[in-house]
């Protein structure tokens, strides 16, 4: 399904269709291929395949085929030239501030963004010589007023995690662009199945396929998905010298989730909505995150950006770490992990896991309190999602 006869193909179908390319074997099903290197016909041709004068497998650090048929399904469904997979969300996110940015540059970047992604920043690409700055995700002057000569980089997860903030898309690449700058987005909260925003502006789209594109709990995994210079090059020659990548197994599972995600985020969508609506009416919860209720004060924006408002819904309650704790402890049913995106709903504290490592100040700033829970409503029956919270409440 890769030639130009499938391009105009839904997305749905585009889902379980396309990128493969069938063995002489005939195999219905993705091969999957753990080899972690190939055989030549000759001395010359392996010479051709290295040079880049032929394509072709070479070793599977950089080329494999099940992972070329999830980057290429991938792609499709964000509407982008090229994918790069690699071993997780977070070496995604490293992937292209290595491939693109070098000592000297500036990124300014949402503070709503998630505890590793900061520390990634903080420790690491500031020890290299790039400078960060945080803004208030919502606020449009305090991104231009944040730009400098040397900014390189606007980054931003839409909706935020875990208050699901959200972020004008459109806006936000006008900006970046009109000051010769780069937009990327996470969109790992919401996947191709909800929001496209390459389609909106964007220049990068990162996915952590852990989350929704697995949608299972099976498997770590990331992808850059972007134009054929940006991530076919820049991103690409990162990985194919330090070699963040993805494994082949992981690969084949993520091609077996693409297939079905239209459905489970129709059904998470549906579940968090409810969720949500329903813990508005708990006397001890004193504010509910989620971007489908009219009182989120982006609603309106994620009606406009968005084909169906997520799974993730936040909660704060009056008592703050106590009483948010003896929530998560008196629940039977549902998981206490800071994962996401599984059929199994998840529960967990963001204050002491996802956003532990920040300072107090640091989650002052992005609003976590130490009242706030977060919980990605799964797939479970909706009645005994909430009979399990109940028992805290």
């Amino acid at each position: 399904m890769s030639d130009d006869r499938n391009s105009n193909y839904f997305a749905d179908t585009i889902a379980v269709r396309e990128g493969q390319t069938r063995t002489p074997e005939g195999e219905h099903a993705e091969p999957i291929f753990p080899t972690s290197s190939y055989v030549f016909d000759s001395a010359a041709a392996a010479a051709a395949r290295f040079s880049g004068e032929e394509p072709g497998n070479i070793y599977s650090r950089f080329t494999n085929p099940t992972v070329r048929t999830f980057e290429q399904r991938l792609a499709a469904l964000e509407g982008g030239e090229r994918c790069v997979a690699t071993a997780s969300g977070m070496s995604a996110i490293y992937a292209t501030c290595a491939g693109i940015l070098r000592a000297g540059d500036h990124i300014v970047s949402s503070r709503s963004i998630f505890g590793s992604t900061v520390i990634l920043f903080n420790n690491f690409l500031e020890k290299f010589g790039v400078e960060i700055s945080y803004v208030d995700q919502t606020d449009m002057q305090a991104w231009t007023d944040a730009l400098q000569s040397n900014t390189r980089l606007l980054f931003l997860e839409t909706p935020s995690n875990p208050l699901t903030e959200i972020a004008d898309i459109r806006k936000l690449s006008t900006l970046a662009h009109e000051h010769d700058c780069l937009l990327v987005v996470d969109n790992c909260f919401c996947t191709p199945a909800l929001q496209r925003p390459l389609e909106l502006g964007a220049d990068i789209v990162i996915q952590s396929a852990t989350k929704y594109i697995d949608g299972q709990g099976r498997c770590v995994g990331g992808a850059v998905i972007g134009s054929e210079q940006l991530v076919g090059t820049d991103v690409y020659a990162f990985l194919r010298t330090a070699g963040p990548s993805m494994s082949p197994f992981n690969a084949w599972v993520f091609l077996k989730g693409l297939e079905t995600l239209s459905l489970r985020m129709q059904r998470h969508c549906q579940s968090a909505m409810d969720v949500a609506e329903w813990l508005q009416q708990q006397d001890n919860v004193t504010r509910v995150w989620y971007p489908g209720l009219q009182s989120h004060p982006q609603h309106q924006l994620a009606k406009e950006q968005m084909q169906d408002f997520g799974g993730i819904v936040s909660f704060e309650l009056s008592g703050g770490q106590e009483a948010a704790w003896r929530l998560i402890d008196a629940t039977q049913m549902l998981s206490i992990t800071a994962n996401l995106g599984d059929t199994k709903t998840t529960i967990t504290h963001p204050a002491t896991t996802t956003h532990g490592r920040l300072s107090v100040e640091e989650r002052h700033q992005a609003g976590i309190s130490d009242g706030l829970i977060r919980v990605a409503v799964g797939l479970e029956d909706v009645r005994d999602i909430k009979n399990d919270l109940a028992r805290g409440l």
